[in-house]
């Protein structure tokens, strides 16, 4: 397509001379950054690298806050034995994630049609505010304390929810202002949306039992060591929260929004409903697997080994935990070298094989604690590898800067609808199938995924001004030839025909 745009330079159809205005002299270059001043570019350089390496810190933000709950509902199960019963245990899991939903279903929007800064300011502050009120739930019994707290992590997953678009858009875009930076996104990516997650579910695991050895296991300080353990999860939101206020607006949105117009979402799902239906289906897919795998380590491990003390099976958990990290270096390496649509194929497919393994042979593996450990660390390794470490790049290259946003939200959307389904699922076949259960469905589920990423997914082009033209063109071809793009301060509201080199 971007070879087409490029031949048609100087012959635009009469419905694209409508929306074509003029444009700033060729200087030689398309790269946005090499059309401003040297210390308006090094400023600019410098805002996108934060909004690359804080896009990052967000979703790791959200990670931890999302993971935690597992880990403390082990604690809070010690001293509230009475009050923490297995449906409200439910409501505490599910609370988070249903708002996640909301945000990420919500913010998709706002950043789109208010701004990728609005939407992260934003999701921000509802975030620091259900982290808060978490900390400091209270009732009149032990029921009404976890009451309050259900409805605070609600709070929590919407700002939670909201990074999803709002990061996943905006570092796409911050990592299209250059092309060298360009060439690296899917490594950069990895490190953004995989690296960063599984930092969250690490340390997730990590707090609650530094905590607990910090007042030397001692039941009476159980309480002290949730509260803090959540409370601590308002340092990462706090430290981005004046860059957010101050983060500078990516040239493709200047550009190419859709601020001032009603998006044709009709003609939006006409044209990009295979890679909709691919993001939404891989993500679920891998959310189904991921979640409870990582939540439930802790109590996986405690069931293979029962002897164990509530601290060493957390020790345990944090330890499998750890083994998410090297799938984002290996799978970021890959992406740029083979593409997305075949790491994400390569890593589901893999896992499946040895999920089967695991499933097949567990009873002698598990005999073997050590094995299990590592056998059980490289089946969440390979979930990274492959549509952990692909499919949020994926979303965020695949739809246009104007329904960036809407795109990537409702497809996380999906993924954390796959959380919720999965970890409720998980816990009755762990109950009364066992452990082996657990891993030849998820395996089944691998290989769902490997399938659909192989015939769905199409590798787009990584300039993402080529499908920004794309879509405008789309637009005038079908009615849509006066539309006014990009932002008040936009460096071109027109109808380009050239993408960046």
């Amino acid at each position: 397509m971007a070879s087409e745009i490029t031949e048609k330079q100087g012959e635009a159809s009469p419905k694209e001379a409508q929306v074509q205005v003029s444009s700033p002299p060729d200087t030689g270059t398309h790269d946005p950054a090499a059309m401003e001043d040297p210390p308006r570019r090094k400023s600019s350089r410098l805002s996108m690298f934060r909004m690359i390496v804080f896009s990052g810190l967000a979703i790791g933000s959200d990670g931890f806050n999302s993971s935690i709950i597992g880990n403390l509902e082990l604690i809070m199960e010690v001293i509230y034995p009475s009050s923490l019963t297995t449906a409200m245990a439910s409501r505490l899991s599910n609370a988070f994630m249903v708002g996640m939903i909301l945000g990420m279903l919500s913010f998709g929007y706002v950043s789109d049609k208010l701004g990728r800064k609005a939407g992260a300011v934003l999701t921000t502050v509802i975030l620091v505010l259900g982290i808060a009120l978490s900390a400091g739930a209270s009732g009149t019994d032990q029921t009404g304390m976890f009451w309050m707290l259900v409805v605070a992590r609600g709070i929590a997953g919407v700002g939670a929810g909201g990074e999803y678009p709002v990061a996943g858009a905006g570092a796409a875009e911050a990592t299209d202002e250059e092309s060298a930076v360009r060439k690296n996104r899917g490594f950069i990516f990895a490190m953004i949306g995989d690296l960063s997650a599984s930092l969250g579910f690490v340390f997730g695991a990590l707090v609650p039992l530094l905590l607990l050895l910090c007042v030397h296991q001692q039941v009476s300080h159980y309480e002290t060591v949730w509260r803090v353990a959540l409370a601590l999860g308002l340092i990462p939101p706090l430290s981005i929260f004046w860059f957010r206020y101050r983060m500078v607006v990516s040239s493709a949105y200047k550009k190419s929004a859709m601020q001032q117009q009603r998006i044709p979402y009709w003609l939006a799902l006409k044209r990009y409903w295979r890679p909709l239906l691919g993001t939404c289906g891989s993500w679920f897919i891998y959310n189904y697997i991921a979640y409870p795998f990582g939540l439930f380590s802790s109590t996986i491990m405690d069931r293979v080994n029962p002897t164990s003390s509530l601290a060493l099976s957390m020790a345990w958990g944090t330890l499998i935990n750890c083994f998410y990290i090297p799938g984002a270096f290996i799978g970021g390496f890959l992406s740029d070298r083979i593409g997305r649509r075949r790491t994400m194929a390569l890593g589901y497919l893999l896992q499946a094989i040895l999920g089967f393994v695991l499933g097949g042979a567990l009873g002698p593996i598990e005999k073997c604690l050590p094995l299990f450990i590592v056998l059980y660390g490289v089946f969440l390794t390979l979930g990274e590898v492959g549509p952990g470490s692909t499919i949020v790049l994926t979303a965020s290259e695949s739809f246009p800067t104007a329904i960036r946003g809407h795109a990537v939200g409702f497809a996380a959307a999906w993924s954390k609808a796959g959380a919720a389904i999965g970890t409720q699922v998980f816990a009755p076949i762990l109950a009364s199938r066992g452990t082996q259960a657990v891993f030849l469905i998820g395996s089944g589920f691998a290989v769902a995924g490997s399938l659909l990423a192989w015939v769905v997914f199409e590798d787009p082009d990584q300039a993402l001004d080529s499908g920004d033209q794309a879509w405008k063109e789309y637009l005038a071809a079908h009615g849509y030839a006066d539309v006014q793009w990009g932002t008040a301060e936009g460096v071109d509201q027109g109808l380009e025909s050239t993408a960046p080199g």
